[in-house]
């Protein structure tokens, strides 16, 4: 495989999660029209990390006609219940796969929405005050830097906008996979600076991932401009450090302030 650089890496792990999808992976499983004709009767829940259902309270109490944005949220599992609550949505993605479900199943259901293919490490290609809300499930540990995309969010969102969002918290990354036995890697975790971290991954099985600290993920949201008005921890759902009921995600729920907070 030619050198993995940070030009690159994108697409190694759209490669990868191509793969994943190809074998069943279960964030890439669109969401059946029996759950869609659900959604629409009000029966529903969305996950930004792998078990905790999103709090209904997080949501607006009416959605129609709202812009909701999936950010890196392809896989028709979330716009889908969006667009059944009436609101006009937009997914934006790196990984054809995940694009080709969302396309899929607003077929299947007879729904428009905006489908854009790109990679959340660079600037996104949307109007300031664009949006009156971002669903963001983890996916930032598949980029360096998180702390431009916060920046990017807060410009992207209308004055009072909301940003949900699931985050690895980092602590997965220093154990041995998939044993969880030892604490075996140095944090951060970035395979671009080192060897270790890039020997310890298949890039073809894998891809490329980085841990992020509590000052990038909640520090760097409030940089931005946000206001944290809620959040929670969860599990992987299996493994070693599930069943210790150690927590490896966040979610939080932020919206946006009319301030950013000098860097």
């Amino acid at each position: 495989m030619p050198e993995i650089t940070r030009d690159t890496y994108a697409d190694v792990n759209a490669h990868a999660i191509d793969g994943w999808n190809s074998q069943g992976w279960e964030w890439g499983t669109p969401l059946s029209h029996e759950e869609y004709l659900e959604a629409r009767q009000g029966e529903w829940r969305m996950l930004l990390t792998p078990t905790k259902p999103v709090p209904r309270e997080w949501y607006p109490s009416d959605l129609s006609s709202l812009r909701v944005l999936g950010l890196a949220s392809g896989g028709g599992q979330q716009m889908p219940v969006f667009a059944a609550l009436g609101a006009r949505c937009t997914v934006f993605d790196y990984t054809p796969s995940q694009l080709e479900s969302e396309r899929m199943v607003a077929e299947r259901e007879g729904y428009e929405i905006e489908i854009v293919r790109g990679d959340m490490s660079r600037p996104l290609p949307f109007a300031d005050g664009e949006f009156d809300l971002i669903f963001h499930p983890v996916s930032n540990c598949y980029i360096e830097e998180v702390k431009p995309l916060w920046r990017e969010c807060h410009r992207i969102l209308k004055p009072g906008g909301r940003l949900l969002a699931g985050m690895d918290n980092g602590f997965g990354y220093v154990f041995d996979y998939p044993e969880e036995e030892r604490a075996v890697y140095s944090l951060p975790f970035n395979p671009l600076k080192n060897p270790d971290h890039m020997e310890a991954l298949d890039p073809v099985e894998d891809g490329i991932q980085f841990s992020h600290t509590l000052e990038e993920q909640i520090r760097g949201q409030l940089q931005a401009g946000f206001q944290l008005v809620d959040c929670y921890e969860d599990t992987y759902g299996e493994g070693r450090l599930h069943d210790l009921n150690i927590p490896t995600f966040w979610a939080t729920y932020a919206v946006k302030g009319v301030r950013r907070i000098a860097t």
